[in-house]
């Protein structure tokens, strides 16, 4: 993909009951589409065996797997992170959540920042001892790591907490839907701690031929609760919605995360009305920037 244009993932709503036959198609679709990665959610099936199943069952697209941090050791999870990436081929993205058991809000980001601290440098073949308030290693190491597959790092959160965390252990900092000035603010935030740091947005699109259609659809999901809320969803006719995502990529956002309407034949559409309007936009402004 030109440097000019932002990294695409799919969001795959893999909430209980769910299995790999319901699920293949839309990550099909998605593949087809041209999508970056597909986005394994946590709250639901294992996203580990989820991500294994699909990755049979497609050729290139990645996977950008949801960690929540209490739910294993840091050890435990780069042995995990490491078995993947080799068996797929890479296709790896971790995206961290800040999660801990009867841990407090600042314990819960105390623990995810040292986890992450020690992952990194698992992932990286680095051999760690590391003695925190919540992690304690010693003389840690993967056995023959597949370095050649580097794993970026994701991290949410809107807290400050969660802003020092991913400037000091992050690949890209993910940011919830929220109005542009809004996001603006949080991408600035961050960045004052991290030049180098990426952004990514999640967010949710019902884009249609005519906008009636889309609030029709939008309609649509707040009827069916397995969807998901569609209360931030950009809503409009296919220019619109491609003038919104501009807009956020004008302000720094270098990826989406994307999730429309459930079903294989979404990804499709986005791709072929939404993503080509973007991409003009985008080429429009760097030959006017030149």
């Amino acid at each position: 993909m030109p440097e000019n244009h932002p990294l695409l993932h799919w969001y795959l709503p893999a909430r209980r009951p769910a299995d790999i036959d319901s699920l293949a198609p839309t990550a099909l679709a998605a593949e087809r589409a041209g999508f970056d990665s597909l986005s394994m959610p946590a709250g639901g099936p294992d996203p580990w065996a989820l991500a294994s199943g699909l990755c049979r069952r497609t050729e290139r697209i990645g996977f950008l797997v949801a960690l929540p941090t209490g739910s294993a050791g840091p050890t435990v999870i780069a042995q995990q992170a490491d078995a993947f990436r080799r068996f797929a081929g890479g296709r790896l993205r971790l995206d961290v959540g800040a999660h801990g058991t009867g841990l407090a809000h600042d314990q819960r980001y105390g623990r995810t920042d040292e986890v992450m601290a020690v992952v990194r440098d698992l992932l990286d073949g680095r051999r760690i001892d590391f003695q925190g308030e919540h992690v304690q290693v010693e003389g840690a190491q993967l056995n023959d790591p597949a370095v050649e597959h580097p794993v970026p790092l994701y991290f949410g959160g809107e807290s400050p907490a969660a802003d020092g965390i991913a400037a000091r252990r992050a690949d890209v900092r993910l940011v919830r839907s929220a109005p542009p000035a809004v996001v603006a603010e949080r991408v600035a935030r961050a960045r004052d701690r991290n030049p180098r740091l990426r952004y990514g947005l999640r967010l949710r699109l019902v884009g249609r031929a005519e906008a009636s259609e889309a609030r029709d659809a939008a309609d649509r999901i707040l009827d069916d609760r397995r969807s998901g809320s569609a209360g931030d969803a950009v809503v409009g006719t296919y220019d619109e919605v491609a003038r919104r995502l501009f807009a956020y990529q004008d302000l720094g956002i270098d990826e989406f995360v994307l999730h429309g309407c459930t079903g294989p034949g979404e990804p499709a559409r986005v791709a072929g009305e939404i993503l080509p309007r973007l991409r003009a936009l985008t080429d429009a402004a760097a030959v006017c920037g030149a």
